[in-house]
C-alpha cells in the first residue's frame, strides 16, 4: 500500500512538473546568468521556488475582454461605487494629480480612470505572485511563451535594480504591478518618481503610479487638449459595417459623408475610427480619435478604453 502511494505520489509530481517546459527553463538561466553576470545556482535556487498554477493559464485563456459583451463589462467597470472612490482618490491626491496633468497634458481624469479600471484606485492589485504567474506563463503557455519569458527577465532585472524581493511581490495573474498594473517591461521603460531623482515605487505610492500612468499615456502620444471619443449617430441604416482599425486612418469627413454624425461638432479633418462595441442585443457605435488609440495602448481592447473614458468622465461630474 505505502508503495502505491508513493508510486501515485510521485507520478502527481512528475505531472506538475511536467507543465514547464524543463528544458526551456535551463536555457533561460544559461542565457540570463550570462547576459547580466548572475549565478545559475543562485537563479535556479530563484526558479525553484516558482509554483506552476494551471489556474493562471485558464484566466489568461479567457480574458473577459474575450468573452464579455460591452454592457456586461460596463457593469463591472462603471459603476457609483468606483466612481466615488475614485472622487476620494482624487480629492485625497488632488494637488498631485493637477500637477502631473499639466506637465504632461493628460486630462486629470482620464489618468484617474486608468487607475480605477487597473485596480479600483489601490483596492485589487492582485492576489498572484509575479513570480509564480511569469514563470507559469513563460515556460508553461506556449502561445505567448516568448514574451512572458522576456517579462520574467525584466522582473529580475526590476527587483534586482530596486532591490525588491522577487519571491513576495504580488500582482495579476499576467504578472502585472501597483497601482497602474504595469507588466515588467513597462515598469522599467514608463515609471517615473513624482519626487524629482526619487525611486518611482508602483506598488506603494500612489503619487508615482500618477506619474507613471501619465508619463505612459505621454509618451504613447497623448495629444493635450484634443477630444477622444464621440457617439456615433447614423442618419441613415447602413448594414454590414466592418471592424475598424483602433487606429484611426481616416477623416471623420470620411465617416460624416455616409451619414454617420458624430455626437458633438468636431473638425472633419480630424482622425478619427468607428467603435463598434458589442452589446446584449445590437451594437453601440462610438468616434475614437487619436487619444482614445492611445489609451488602448495600455490595453489594446476598445472596451477597455472606453471603459477608462466613462469612468472618467463620471468622476469629473461627480466632482463638478
Amino acid at each position: 500500500m505505502k508503495k502505491l502511494l508513493s508510486a501515485i505520489l510521485l507520478f502527481c509530481s512528475m505531472g506538475i512538473y511536467a507543465q514547464v517546459n524543463q528544458s526551456e527553463v535551463d536555457a533561460f538561466i544559461k542565457e540570463y546568468s550570462s547576459k547580466h553576470e548572475v549565478s545559475e545556482t543562485e537563479l535556479r535556487g530563484l526558479l525553484q521556488t516558482a509554483e506552476f498554477q494551471q489556474g493562471i493559464i485558464d484566466k489568461i485563456s479567457k480574458p473577459a475582454e474575450g468573452t464579455m459583451t460591452w454592457e456586461r463589462y460596463r457593469k463591472i467597470f462603471v459603476t457609483e461605487e468606483r466612481a466615488q472612490a475614485g472622487v476620494d482618490f482624487w480629492k485625497e491626491h488632488k494637488e498631485t494629480v493637477a500637477k502631473v496633468s499639466q506637465e504632461t497634458g493628460v486630462n486629470e481624469e482620464i489618468i484617474l480612470g486608468i487607475i480605477g479600471v487597473e485596480t479600483y484606485f489601490g483596492r485589487i492589485k492582485g492576489s498572484y505572485k509575479v513570480l509564480d504567474a511569469l514563470y507559469t506563463l513563460g515556460f508553461g503557455y506556449p502561445k505567448r511563451g516568448k514574451f512572458f519569458k522576456s517579462e520574467l527577465a525584466k522582473y529580475l532585472e526590476l527587483t534586482a535594480k530596486e532591490d525588491l524581493d522577487p519571491k513576495t511581490i504580488e500582482g495579476s495573474y499576467a504578472g502585472a504591478m501597483g497601482y497602474s498594473q504595469f507588466m515588467p517591461s513597462s515598469y522599467l521603460a514608463y515609471a517615473k518618481s513624482f519626487d524629482e531623482g526619487g525611486t518611482a515605487d508602483l506598488i506603494n505610492d500612489p503619487a508615482d503610479a500618477i506619474a507613471s500612468v501619465a508619463n505612459y499615456l505621454k509618451v504613447h502620444r497623448w495629444k493635450r487638449g484634443e477630444p477622444i471619443v464621440a457617439s456615433a449617430n447614423f442618419t441613415r441604416k447602413l448594414t454590414n459595417l466592418n471592424k475598424q482599425s483602433l487606429k484611426p486612418k481616416n477623416k471623420l469627413s470620411d465617416y460624416t459623408a455616409l451619414g454617420i454624425e458624430p455626437g458633438f461638432k468636431v473638425s472633419g479633418d480630424t482622425p478619427a475610427t468607428l467603435v463598434i462595441l458589442d452589446m446584449e442585443e445590437g451594437k453601440e457605435h462610438w468616434y475614437g480619435f487619436d487619444n482614445f488609440y492611445v489609451i488602448t495602448r495600455y490595453n489594446h481592447s476598445p472596451m477597455y478604453a472606453m471603459a477608462v473614458f466613462q469612468l472618467a468622465e463620471k468622476m469629473k461630474g461627480m466632482m463638478d
